[in-house]
């Protein structure tokens, strides 16, 4: 039964405040209060809530108080593993033993995540089937991933979870799927002989007895759209991290066709059938191949005559495989043959399905009626040509199958772009739905703790590569920060322009994206306050160095998406022919998430200082920025390059 006796959440936030050592926040305590009223009224919430508000805790009491009083759990979801350990190994332990002694029992929690995460003991020891080895052309690389699985054949026989993140060092893709099954190809616990001691079941077993359940949004994703199940009931989602969300419920739903893709069915289909129709599937699969690769990369709005062919022989001859395969439910007795059917069965579908969607992805009346977009990726050294297609919105299906059913919060230091909650909240389709958007704020007096300087001065950023003022002005401020400096570029290629350029130039170590891991090269330019580092995306949103080591955050260009970027073009057409301003629904939007992230380097505690240069003038002249500056921290701002000199070397003495 429900326990409605337990302390109210305010007094459960103070009691976990006090001993962890902490003190009051207002933010916090805001925040704390809006999350009990949300899962009381049964409501949507949205909260921005910035560095160093405590959010974690913020949500969490409420959300361990829910579970206990409800009797049953609620999931957790962030979009990075390293959110998803601070939860599980420092954030609930901490608060379960803090909390433990007011509460009916000590609050409990577990983590889960999808099956392909997890090593699977029967593929381990039935050694089927060998996976996508052609596509390792160079000979180096095989043998590297040969060392792998090696490695992972030795940790097999030690581990106890089975998690692949525990693997240290880590594997690529390619040995780990020797030893992972992905949910659809999975046996299943009950016919499979390893079923008793499979560590995804166990995973999930534990998950179904806790009181919080920390999760991902990919698995969030496809445990409410697929319907699979594979979390816990529960009626309270909360959303960490929630920024990423539309972009990783994206890459959910986002499948792919290649020759390779293709040749993976026909290798698994094997012995399975007889070999002239795994033949007619082969030389499908090369006919795409040599079409794929003498096509342009690209958007493909209008779908050509001899790709729907194509995409038709494919979709038809891997039916006719899969025809020829028998009852899906034959030779359960044998897990070994079982095994081997299922791995074909699910590439076959996947190749089938696949052709279907891209399709059924044309033939729409106007641009309003059209619902996806398939386009081609090029090929490289590491991958074959391949067609993709993804949905123009996910939008509804988030509002049916993720805040149709229960309650969910949602949170960033990054929400409100422009000022408003709106935008994402449409990307969300939570327009017509009811829900809260609250600013919680943030603990540091950005005015006094930092300073926005845009370089009005500078020409705009063009397609040529970094201008050369660019790079003259970046060696004046490296110089007057005396290093310390985080470079945040818009591509690689202009990281490495700035790298090349000032490596010799400036007295101060200089790393660049790509010479090392970025965890250990984030651990150096940490521990050595002149060091600078410069790099691409992963660092916009990836950084947490607080103290003397930044002072400096230098952003090269306002981040709008390629122009040619064939998803978020054909969104932003999408909403344009629906009579709505594309440019700013989809590309400022982007651009003014990514920017808002890209700020939140500089501040990571409460004594630090600096500045964020913006050398794109575009932020401080275009007619939309206004709408990006509204999305960034309340920094001082200036254009005046000597002020922000002098304020730089007054920082660092």
């Amino acid at each position: 039964m429900p326990d409605s006796t337990l302390p109210p959440v305010e007094e459960l936030l103070s009691i976990a405040v006090g001993a962890l050592g902490g003190s009051d926040r207002p933010g916090q305590i805001t925040m704390v209060k809006a999350v009990q009223q949300a899962i009381d009224a049964s409501e949507h919430l949205a909260v921005q809530a910035g560095t160093g508000t405590g959010k974690s805790l913020a949500y969490l009491v409420p959300s361990i108080r829910h579970a206990m009083e409800s009797d049953s759990p609620v999931v957790v979801s962030t979009a990075t593993i390293a959110l998803q350990r601070q939860l599980v190994d420092r954030d609930l332990p901490r608060l379960a033993e803090t909390l433990g002694k007011d509460l009916p029992h000590e609050p409990t929690f577990a983590i889960l995540k999808g099956r392909r995460n997890y090593l699977c003991r029967y593929k381990v020891t039935a050694g089927w089937p060998e996976e996508e080895q052609d596509q390792l052309f160079d000979p180096r690389e095989v043998s590297a991933t040969g060392r792998m699985v090696q490695r992972i054949q030795e940790w097999a026989e030690e581990t106890t979870t089975g998690d692949r993140d525990e693997l240290v060092p880590g594997v690529n893709e390619q040995a780990w799927r020797q030893y992972s099954v992905s949910a659809k190809e999975c046996l299943g616990a009950q016919r499979c002989p390893s079923g008793a001691e499979c560590f995804a079941e166990q995973a999930k077993a534990r998950a179904g007895e806790v009181d919080v359940v920390v999760t991902n949004h990919a698995l969030l994703a496809i445990d409410a759209m697929e319907g699979m199940a594979i979390l816990p009931d529960h009626d309270v989602v909360v959303v960490d991290e929630a920024h990423e969300l539309v972009d990783r419920v994206t890459s959910v739903v986002t499948d792919e066709l290649s020759e390779a893709s293709v040749s993976l069915a026909v290798r698994r289909v094997g012995r399975l059938i007889e070999q002239p129709i795994a033949d007619q599937l082969m030389e499908a699969g090369e006919d795409l191949k040599a079409l794929l690769e003498a096509a342009p990369p690209g958007r493909i709005d209008v779908l050509p005559e001899v790709l729907g062919l194509t995409l038709a022989l494919v979709r038809d001859s891997a039916a006719r495989c899969i025809t020829a395969m028998g009852p899906r439910g034959a030779d359960k007795d044998d897990p070994d043959k079982a095994g081997q059917r299922k791995a074909a069965f699910t590439a076959l579908d996947e190749v089938h399905d696949t052709a279907v969607r891209m399709l059924e992805a044309y033939g729409h009346a106007s641009e309003v009626d059209r619902a996806e977009v398939v386009w081609l990726d090029g090929s490289t050294d590491r991958r074959p040509a391949t067609l993709r297609v993804a949905p123009l919105s996910v939008g509804g299906m988030l509002r049916d199958k993720l805040f149709g059913e229960r309650t969910v919060v949602l949170t960033s230091a990054t929400l409100a772009l422009g000022g408003t909650f709106d935008g994402l909240a449409a990307q969300w389709g939570l327009g017509d739905k009811g829900w809260t958007g609250i600013d919680v704020g943030s603990p540091f007096d950005h005015p006094r703790a930092g300073i926005l300087y845009v370089a009005k001065h500078l020409p705009q950023p063009g397609r040529d590569g970094l201008p050369q003022a660019y790079v003259d002005e970046i060696a004046e401020l490296i110089e007057a920060a005396g290093g310390r400096t985080l470079g945040l570029f818009s591509s690689m290629r202009a990281a490495k322009a700035a790298t090349e350029a000032l490596r010799d130039r400036l007295d101060v170590p200089l790393l660049c994206q790509g010479d090392d891991s970025t965890m250990l090269l984030v651990k150096q330019f940490a521990e050595d306050e002149a060091t600078c580092l410069f790099g691409t995306l992963s660092l916009w949103q990836g950084v947490d160095v607080p103290g003397p080591s930044l002072r400096l955050v230098i952003i090269d260009r306002v981040p709008f998406p390629r122009p040619d970027d064939p998803l978020t073009s054909a969104r932003q057409r999408h909403v344009m022919a629906k009579g709505g301003n594309g440019f700013m629904a989809v590309a400022a939007n982007h651009a003014a998430l990514l920017l808002a992230q890209g700020a939140g380097r500089l501040l990571r505690a409460q004594d630090d200082k600096g500045v964020v240069a913006v050398l794109d003038p575009r932020l401080a002249t275009a007619r939309y920025s206004g709408f990006l500056l509204n999305s960034l921290p309340p920094f001082w701002r200036t254009s005046d390059p000597a002020v922000v000199r002098t304020a730089l070397n007054r920082l660092t003495g």
